[in-house]
């Protein structure tokens, strides 16, 4: 016998976990809809939240930058959506298949 207990975290997520999960995972697929199949709006409204003043952004200096070659913008922000995309939904499949 073991002079020590091992008490193991409980496998399945609160409910709570799960409905917070879910809208966050609605929230990212919604902005991926919007930088995949209305790039040019996505684009432009983010341009505009940048350029607003007064800024609430504290790095607003450097997004902006980074967003001068759009091409290149557009290029990393849709490999890590496809990331994104990927992890989302495997998280979704496998919360669901434990619940």
């Amino acid at each position: 016998m073991l002079p020590f207990v091992v008490k193991m975290f409980s496998t399945q997520p609160s409910l709570r976990f799960v409905i917070l999960f879910l809208l966050f995972s609605v929230l990212f697929l919604r902005n991926t809809y919007k930088l995949w199949f209305k790039t040019d709006a996505y684009y432009q409204d983010i341009y505009n939240s940048l350029t607003r003043e007064p800024s609430i952004y504290p790095f607003r200096r450097f997004f902006l930058k980074q967003m001068e070659n759009r091409r290149s913008w557009e290029f990393w922000q849709k490999g890590f959506s496809l990331l994104g995309i990927i992890a989302v939904m495997a998280a979704d499949v496998l919360g669901l298949w434990h619940m």
